[in-house]
């Protein structure tokens, strides 16, 4: 049996999954999404990954929250990355104009799975990550540097797709 595709839980995606219904109708269906692929699909199509970089960021903020989240990230294999590799790709992200140097910490999430050649990265992050304009420039980095991009998406493109 071939193995499963692995992707990778950034962030946002841990979040939405964890936190409490938003009163934002938009944020709630993101939620909604999320919690439906998460407990229908994610673990039978993928091997779910993440990183230290996601530990940290979930870390952050309400005890009890930050909990439930690192409970979530408990269950999942974490990625690294040799920290050469990481600036490096990360640099030439930034220096492409793929993100802005305030998005640094959305670089390594980028860099983390293409360096680790993960094939999918799950997130829910439009701004710097998923973001429709950059994600030919975040290619095309990628791919100059060696290495094979993740398909960014989120978990709402994921329940479309037929794996």
């Amino acid at each position: 049996m071939p193995s499963k595709p692995r992707i990778y839980i950034e962030t946002s995606v841990i979040s939405y999954l964890t936190a409490r219904p938003s009163s934002n109708e938009g944020i709630r269906g993101c939620q909604y999404f999320t919690r439906y692929w998460w407990e229908n699909f994610a673990k039978q199509q993928f091997e779910l990954v993440s990183s230290p970089i996601v530990q940290q960021e979930i870390s952050l903020g309400d005890r009890a929250a930050s909990q439930k989240r690192l409970e979530v990230l408990g269950k999942l294999t974490l990625l690294d990355a040799p920290k050469e590799a990481l600036d490096s790709l990360s640099d030439d992200l930034i220096n492409a104009g793929a993100l802005p140097l305030k998005a640094r910490i959305d670089s390594f999430h980028i860099a983390i799975a293409a360096i680790n050649n993960v094939q999918y990265l799950a997130t829910w992050n439009f701004k710097h990550i998923a973001n429709i304009n950059k994600i030919p420039l975040i290619q095309q980095v990628c791919r100059k540097a060696d290495y094979q991009p993740p398909i960014l998406c989120t978990p709402q493109q994921l329940l479309m797709e037929d794996f």
